[in-house]
């Protein structure tokens, strides 16, 4: 069955667009197909991360307002078969996107991809409500910084009330993307350590992905980190995340650490 994973979060810079491309890639690499979408309409980047900005001819506004069929505006991955991307308008703004015309958008690609990833813009504006709208599942990413988690906080509750799965009757499944930890910034205190983060939002954990060079780096060749760099740090966490969000179980190991985060979480409480 197909699913709808919107990449979200409250605060702009804490890494959806990369983890988007990260985790799409990643999936697509275990034989999934995956196409990723970007909602974030009049400044878009996903197409960059993913290395394809010459090749845009149509975008998501284009297919979604019928000017265009979705088969033209999908661009095929040239290093992964699976992959594919929708990319956003450069030249338009977010009003120019119907909830109709995204409906119809999403039901076209469940018919098409065993994972569809939506690239929410920043903001609680109308961009990311319709990134989110039609989302069987939400993957929030934050910082480990109280501005960040706060932010987050709120958007956890706009999943819980403003998508068209909350208006039925159902829960949308969230999980916690932790995005630039440092381990030892959190043990100085410099920065909320993963327990705290998880005790302010209260969401399963999907992964933490260190503070890494490699991430820029990958981003500015054009190729998620789970491409360019899977083998380094960061790459080994998005494709755990990956797994997690295929409903594997995987050990959660904190960046940093020797130990697992179950392993000190069960230490602590036999002490």
């Amino acid at each position: 069955m197909s699913k709808v994973v919107v990449v979200t979060s409250g605060k702009g810079g804490v890494g959806k667009t990369t983890s988007t491309a990260a985790l799409g890639a990643a999936l697509a690499r275990s034989g999934n197909r995956v196409c990723v979408v970007d909602f974030d309409v009049g400044l878009r980047n996903l197409d960059l991360v993913m290395g394809a900005e010459r090749r845009v001819v149509y975008d998501l506004i284009n297919v979604a307002n019928g000017d265009a069929k979705l088969a033209q505006a999908l661009i095929r991955d040239k290093r992964v078969e699976t992959l594919s991307l929708l990319a956003a308008s450069q030249t338009r703004d977010k009003d120019a996107l119907s909830e109709e015309g995204v409906a119809r958008v999403v039901a076209e690609l469940r018919g098409l991809f065993d994972y569809v990833l939506c690239d929410s813009p920043a903001g609680i504006e109308r961009g990311a409500l319709l990134a989110m709208r039609f989302a069987d599942e939400a993957v929030v990413v934050t910082n480990p910084e109280v501005s960040s988690v706060r932010d987050s906080d709120r958007i956890i509750g706009l999943l819980d009330s403003k998508t068209l799965r909350a208006e039925q009757g159902h829960r949308i499944q969230k999980q916690l993307l932790l995005t630039r930890f440092d381990a030892g910034r959190a043990s100085r205190g410099e920065m909320l350590g993963v327990a705290d983060v998880l005790e302010i939002l209260s969401i399963p954990l999907l992964g933490i992905i260190p503070e890494s060079e490699e991430i820029l780096r990958a981003s500015n060749v054009g190729a998620p980190i789970t491409i360019n760099a899977a083998t380094s740090q960061a790459g080994r966490s998005y494709e755990d995340a990956a797994r997690r969000l295929m409903g594997e179980t995987v050990p959660m190991l904190v960046p940093g650490e020797k130990k697992s985060l179950l392993n000190r979480i069960l230490g602590r409480r036999a002490a």
